[in-house]
């Protein structure tokens, strides 16, 4: 019939990948955490003998990756870099007392962004926060100097043992400062309790108060999440005040609840809850 081997079968191969994509399509839009491994055993239980590396070229093809854990951002520099956790025993009782800092991924249609973030522990204000494209110290830095230039400065600043915070930049820079450095324990999360529950917010209500699929969108609207978040987000564990009222001292205020029915009652339901 005049026909090549290779055209035929590169047609024959071209047909019988369609197939195999719809196939695969399925089984990720209902298993969305498999990769081409599980994927390729999938198939094997359907009956389509398929090699792997075949699968991987398909889900490429199709720009279809498994949602996993993303990159692990608090890897350690130097052991002789790591300074004790100062909080244990300590009573905070005012705003600049203890400030503590993270860094956390942020996924995007073009990859990850990184977010590092100040907190003060008595207020829970977001004192300051720089967004980068790469996982470098430089951006810590400088959202601590524009965090001082409007805030002044904390007499502690509380980290994880990242490779930021045990990075000699990193301690010069606080040191210079005079601020005392305190980190936590290695595996502790709860040592930095307070930036952890700000990046549980921030992940979930801010996903459904704004978008940020794409970086224009996160260079966009966290901006107007942190002010939300600093004047008008009212927290349980500072008898619903706004963290911004807390800062300028309306914590005062309210001590005697009886003058303030409504937050008498919040707190009796929350103690119930407990």
């Amino acid at each position: 019939m005049s026909i090549n081997r290779s055209s035929l079968y590169v047609k024959w191969h071209r047909r019988d990948d369609s197939e195999l994509c719809n196939v695969i399509a399925e089984i990720y839009s209902n298993y969305p955490i498999y990769g081409y491994r599980r994927i390729t055993a999938m198939l094997a239980r359907s009956g389509y003998n398929v090699n792997h590396k075949r699968v991987s070229r398909l889900m490429r093809d199709m720009n279809l990756r498994a949602i996993y854990p993303g990159p692990n951002t608090s890897k350690r520099n130097f052991a002789e870099m790591v300074h004790p956790y100062l909080l244990s025993d300590l009573v905070i009782t005012k705003v600049n007392m203890v400030w503590q800092v993270d860094i956390t991924y942020l996924r995007t249609n073009n990859g990850f962004m990184y977010l590092v973030s100040f907190i003060d522990v008595y207020s829970r204000v977001i004192m300051g926060f720089r967004l980068s494209n790469s996982l470098c110290t430089r951006s810590a830095i400088n959202a601590l100097e524009d965090a001082i230039l409007e805030h002044g400065k904390p007499e502690i600043i509380n980290s994880d043992q990242g490779s930021q915070f045990t990075s000699e930049i990193w301690i010069n820079k606080l040191q210079q400062e005079i601020i005392s450095l305190s980190m936590t324990g290695k595996g502790r999360c709860t040592d930095n309790a307070n930036i952890e529950r700000l990046w549980r917010s921030f992940k979930y209500e801010g996903s459904y108060l704004y978008k940020w699929n794409s970086v224009l969108e996160l260079q966009k609207n966290i901006p107007k999440w942190i002010n939300w978040y600093n004047h008008e987000r009212p927290h349980q564990a500072l008898n619903y005040l706004t963290p911004w009222e807390v800062k300028h001292g309306y914590m005062d205020k309210i001590k005697n609840l009886s003058t303030y029915p409504c937050l008498q009652q919040l707190q009796k339901i929350d103690r119930m809850n407990l």
